[in-house]
């Protein structure tokens, strides 16, 4: 996490650490269905994935934002979070390996504190961008 001091120095164009997520495998699937409650059978199901036209089974989109959330949550406490959304651009395979980035846009003041508007995305090895979205936090 970034000390107190460091974020009083955050200026639009500051990127966070990136969060290289562990390869998404089959039991990552299916305890994120168990723990989420979506048990989409496109998510742990090939045949089923491949009949609804993929080429095998997918990741749930929200796992995708959960490492979002993580990026966020190692940069900064989960209380200093303000806002958060995301939309999802494209699928993410089984074993992929997701990349979650975030670049600081805007520095702001409201309600009495500083904020940062941060770009937020998930990316495969390729370049695909499988998230696009925006976070708000609290700087002070």
């Amino acid at each position: 996490m970034t000390s107190v001091s460091a974020l009083a120095d955050i200026q639009p164009g500051y990127r966070l650490a990136s969060f290289p997520a562990a390869p998404i495998t089959g039991l990552t699937l299916a305890l994120f269905a168990g723990g989420s409650g979506d048990h989409n059978p496109i998510h742990v199901d090939p045949v089923v994935a491949q009949a609804n036209g993929f080429p095998g089974v997918i990741a749930h989109g929200m796992l995708s934002m959960a490492y979002l959330g993580r990026l966020l949550t190692n940069w900064v406490p989960p209380q200093q979070l303000r806002s958060f959304n995301v939309r999802f651009a494209a699928v993410t395979p089984i074993y992929s390996h997701v990349t979650c980035q975030g670049t600081v846009v805007e520095v702001t003041e409201a309600a009495g504190e500083r904020r940062a508007r941060i770009e937020v995305t998930t990316s495969l090895p390729d370049g695909t961008i499988t998230l696009t979205g925006e976070a708000l936090v609290a700087l002070t």
